[in-house]
């Protein structure tokens, strides 16, 4: 299986339980691979319409993630894969992890993270 990988897209949004989440926002740290049956044809051609153009994914992405604020990872995660999905028919299957560095807990952790895989 051939995949494209975005790593470690850093956005600003306002997603968690707590309201100063909401309010004051935060970095979120998102991946995502995406796997496709065959990338041969890009790969001989050189041509971008034969591919999903990982510009346009950020793009999505983004969108996504400023469309409203959620309560869990888990939604949001949700949220993104679905639209990926729904917008590239290139796509078989997605894992898309969203990552929060800076979540509301006394601990020393490096991030707190939710991962979904999801396939046609």
């Amino acid at each position: 299986m051939d995949k494209i990988i975005i790593k470690d897209l850093k956005i600003y949004a306002y997603h968690g339980v707590n309201e100063s989440e909401k309010q004051k926002g935060q970095i979120f740290s998102i991946d995502a691979t995406l796997n496709f049956k065959d990338l041969s044809k890009p790969c001989n051609s050189d041509n971008l319409t034969d591919t999903v153009n990982y510009s346009s994914v950020v793009k999505t992405i983004t969108k996504i993630v400023n469309s409203k604020n959620f309560n869990l990872l888990e939604k949001l995660s949700q949220e993104i894969a679905t639209a990926l999905l729904k917008e590239y028919s290139l796509i078989n299957s997605l894992t898309i992890c969203v990552k929060k560095p800076m979540a509301p807990m006394e601990a020393v952790f490096d991030y707190v993270a939710v991962e979904v895989t999801r396939c046609r």
